[in-house]
């Protein structure tokens, strides 16, 4: 039997500051999004915060999960996790953007600016340890 798969700490800290980040995005969205009356556009965009944030938890352990993988088909097994990851939160942002429209439409600018975050927090880790090494 082997030991559960661990993220490593760095990709477990950039998850986290961007976590820290995006919490305070969500907080300024509702705010802001509130004065122009539009409150739920700044709450559909904390979901699309959240949503980001969960499915890059979970590419983590997908990732590490397949690197410990000894099965013959865990590259098929890697790919229909993906899919259907990516699926789930398709459809569950389409859904709010056609459900409540104009306003479910902040779960796009959610996904969005949190994919932005971990870009940039992925890139100045990067960069730190090229300039340090």
């Amino acid at each position: 039997m082997q030991a559960a798969p661990i993220v490593p700490e760095v990709a477990k800290g950039n998850l986290r500051r961007s976590i820290i980040m995006a919490s305070c995005l969500g907080v300024a969205a509702v705010l802001v999004t509130g004065l122009f009356g539009h409150v739920l556009i700044g709450v559909f965009m904390c979901v699309g915060l959240g949503l980001g944030a969960l499915n890059t938890y979970m590419v983590q352990r997908s990732v590490v999960r397949y690197a410990v993988s000894e099965a013959r088909n865990k590259k098929a097994r890697f790919t229909r996790s993906v899919l259907g990851r990516l699926a789930l939160i398709t459809v569950l942002a389409l859904g709010a953007a056609f459900l409540v429209r104009p306003d479910g439409v902040g779960v796009f600018a959610g996904l969005a600016f949190f994919q932005l975050l971990m870009l940039g927090g992925s890139s100045v880790t990067v960069y730190k340890q090229l300039m340090n090494p």
